[in-house]
């Protein structure tokens, strides 16, 4: 080993899986559930597109719990995308884009 250079484990870390899943069974009525192993904060949604949806504050996602969502609009598979934006326990910033 060279001098100065840390042993680091030679696996890269496995990338971050997204914890959640979305119901669209019941559309305009979307659930968004973390199937996750931790508690997500500051999760809000944003839409990006034609279509519309109540705003929310944001909230926090227990494992397990969902939040329900309703987006109303004309051929949203085509003319909308949801943002879902969340904080890990670590303080980690993501982003999600959800299709309909």
């Amino acid at each position: 080993m060279a001098r100065g250079v840390e042993n680091r484990n030679p696996l890269p870390e496995a990338a971050y899986a997204v914890p959640l899943r979305v119901d669209r069974s019941r559309a305009p009525q979307y659930t968004i559930t973390n199937v996750g192993h931790e508690r997500l904060v500051g999760v809000t949604f944003c839409l990006l597109g034609s279509g519309v949806m109540p705003a929310c504050e944001p909230r926090v996602l227990e494992v397990g719990a969902c939040a329900g969502i309703t987006i109303r609009g004309e051929d949203l598979s085509r003319r909308t995308v949801l943002l879902v934006r969340w904080f890990r326990p670590t303080g980690e910033e993501y982003l999600w884009r959800m299709s309909f």
